[in-house]
């Protein structure tokens, strides 16, 4: 049901079957608009404006509803009457739609192909405003036994450390992992930089055992696997190449 009030009227002036809260109880949350469902999560306006009003001025300026849950919050903030509260309750309600989406016993999530693997972490780093390096731990069954935040911020700037990769491995006795990371460019094409990444966490892994299943790049629409581009296998034979630097001891690499 369409709803047109004037700008000088709040919610609480419109019948009560017509506000949000009072629509989503009776109704179910599915008979609500987009706006209407953000008006609930901003739960008030500004003086002339409902949330309702508020709501659809955010959508128009992002675009989608998906482009306004996913804008950083200082974007968020720049919309007249966007305070800090709503700013960060919009930003709340995404973060929990995105652990939802993840698996809570993660023992129980076996991950057995490139195609899995990139499911996953399209749910779970699509939309990120800041750049993100992850490292899934694999036991032999292929199942994850931790879902681990390396580095955060731009991987060509902050580099994640090898050290710590193949240490955490070690402690939670992983047999394989699967490395990842975000580009909130949206583009989902490797770097140089993401290639010598890669080719440089296959040499530290491979005197320990531990299998680099994976590098797959997150981007909007679209992931990269390195695996399925066929890298992966080419920095494996680089690896083991002969002439190729020696590697660091078992302790050196768990740093110890």
């Amino acid at each position: 049901m369409p709803i047109t009030k004037t700008q000088s009227k709040g919610i609480v002036s419109w019948p009560q079957e017509e506000r949000p809260r009072e629509r989503l109880l009776s109704k179910g949350s599915q008979a609500l608009t987009d706006a209407e469902l953000v008006a609930i999560l901003i739960r008030v306006g500004f003086k002339g404006k409902s949330a309702v009003e508020l709501a659809r001025d955010l959508l128009k300026q992002f675009g989608s509803l998906r482009a306004m849950v996913e804008a950083p919050v200082i974007a968020l903030l720049d919309v007249k009457g966007m305070k800090g509260a709503k700013a960060a309750q919009l930003r709340a309600a995404m973060e929990i739609a995105r652990r939802v989406s993840v698996p809570s016993r993660r023992g129980e999530l076996v991950i057995k192909s490139t195609h899995a693997a990139a499911d996953y972490l399209r749910e779970r780093m699509r939309g990120l405003v800041d750049e993100q390096f992850r490292v899934l731990y694999l036991n032999r069954r292929k199942a994850l036994v931790e879902d681990a935040l390396i580095a955060q911020g731009a991987v060509d700037s902050v580099r994640p450390p090898l050290r710590s990769i193949v240490a955490r491995a070690l402690q939670v006795n992983a047999s394989a992992i699967i490395a990842a990371h975000n580009h909130p460019s949206g583009v989902a094409e490797p770097s140089e930089s993401d290639r010598l990444l890669t080719q440089d966490l296959i040499a530290a892994c491979r005197p320990l055992g531990l299998k680099v299943l994976d590098h797959v790049i997150v981007g909007d629409e679209t992931t990269f696997s390195f695996a399925d581009s066929g890298l992966l296998d080419e920095f494996e034979l680089l690896s083991l190449a002969p002439g190729s630097a020696p590697q660091p001891s078992r302790a050196q690499r768990a740093g110890k």
